[in-house]
């Protein structure tokens, strides 16, 4: 037991005996100028590839934070609909507790369906969405609103408002005094062969606001108008619904209330939260985000086999003092652990030199937003988050290259002397 204690410490003596002539090796003057210049690359290059993936991540996840921002006052903190099925009946007992959790603050109905829009001449197919009236405090809808205001009824006209693609293709704008018709076939008749125009239903509206929400799946086809209008349109029976958009509590998590929520409703009911909601979006993102890491850790890697090289030419110079640390006791391990060190330390200087200079960038970016994206654009900059995550991912990955890098020379010393 005593051997066994003795023997690591000798093992942890050595190793702290290997680092600090490392650290000496990389600091000091060498005899040869160009090693201290192939040290300088090396750093250089894992400094500034490692900046290279702190910005970019960096400008992915802004991009992903304003994406998620423009949604946001759109799409409902949590959002049920049937697994199997477009309507269903909201008069339940199932429904009522869902209603009076205190953890929901508006409790939306929906109804959601494909319909002709006609605006003079002009025809387009287009999803008409008609809410209830606590759409408004449920959304951030008058946060987005283009042109004109945000209104459904003003009690003697029914109201609607286009997404701004839809208005750009019809012409619409706020307040015109020409109607908006909204087409939808009977569900409750047959088709009328000799008089095609008697199997739709019609309703006319008046355009009293445009929104925006900057994604083309809602300007350039949504139309929100009043349930009770698309309830007639439709001809769906008052309490039927095709979905149900829930807000929450500013302090409830969504998870708990989600799976409240399933309890209460049971399993035909699909329940999604925000990121649910545009899962396929922010996959996508995901996936471009993470093959652009993969890409720039490649580069990276290349960059980093310059260790190789200096790590090698330190080797031949110092062949003296590992001669000398051999005949004092040093065995083959300790004087391995050495270059090995050396290589370490390398990278970790780049990566920290990188890290500083990516952060300083990015928040540079984001004070100031020095970098334009030009007009026609949601924003005037690129947009950048720094997470903790990420540079830890960072580091951890620009140290493991830099393992590999200072491995291979360091394997090979024994064989060389």
């Amino acid at each position: 037991m005593i051997q066994k204690q003795s023997k690591s410490l000798i093992t942890l003596n050595e190793l702290s005996f290997s680092f600090r002539i490392a650290r000496r090796y990389l600091f000091s003057k060498k005899s040869h100028n160009a090693i201290n210049v192939i040290s300088a690359i090396s750093a250089s290059g894992i400094a500034i590839g490692t900046m290279a993936l702190i910005v970019v991540l960096s400008v992915f996840n802004g991009f992903e934070n304003l994406i998620s921002d423009m949604f946001s006052n759109f799409d409902p903190d949590l959002k049920i609909t049937l697994v199997k099925g477009k309507t269903f009946q909201v008069d339940t007992e199932d429904f009522e507790q869902v209603r009076k959790l205190k953890s929901i603050a508006f409790f939306t109905e929906i109804v959601e369906e494909n319909a002709l829009l006609r605006f003079k001449d002009k025809q387009m197919p287009a999803k008409i969405k008609g809410v209830s009236p606590s759409f408004r405090q449920m959304s951030q809808i008058d946060q987005i609103i283009f042109d004109g205001k945000f209104e459904l009824n003003d009690g003697a006209f029914e109201r609607a408002v286009p997404g701004i693609g839809v208005a750009s293709i019809l012409g619409l704008g706020a307040h015109f005094i020409d109607p908006l018709y909204i087409y939808a076939p009977k569900r409750t008749s047959n088709i009328n062969l000799i008089r095609p125009e008697k199997s739709f239903n019609q309703m006319a509206t008046f355009v009293s606001g445009i929104f925006s929400v900057q994604q083309l799946q809602y300007d350039d086809q949504y139309v929100l108008v009043s349930i009770n209008l698309a309830r007639e349109l439709f001809e769906y029976q008052n309490n039927t619904v095709s979905a149900i958009e829930l807000k929450l509590n500013k302090n409830a998590d969504s998870e708990i209330v989600k799976a409240e929520i399933s309890k209460l409703i049971g399993n035909k009911y699909l329940i999604k939260n925000r990121y649910e909601q545009q899962e396929s979006f922010f996959k996508i993102m995901k996936i471009e985000k993470w093959i652009t890491f993969l890409i720039l850790c490649f580069i990276l890697l290349i960059a980093s086999f310059n260790v190789i090289g200096s790590l090698s030419m330190l080797i031949i110079e110092k062949k003296q003092d590992i001669e000398t640390l051999r005949s004092i006791g040093a065995n083959n391990l300790t004087v391995r652990y050495i270059f090995l060190f050396e290589g370490w330390l390398i990278a970790i200087v780049g990566s920290l030199s990188g890290i500083i200079l990516g952060s300083i960038l990015c928040v540079a970016q984001e004070k100031i937003g020095f970098l334009k994206l030009g007009s026609g654009y949601v924003v005037d900059s690129y947009p950048v988050v720094t997470n903790v995550t990420d540079v830890l991912l960072v580091f951890i990955t620009v140290l493991l290259m830099g393992f590999v890098a200072a491995w291979y020379p360091s394997r090979n010393l024994n064989r060389d002397f």
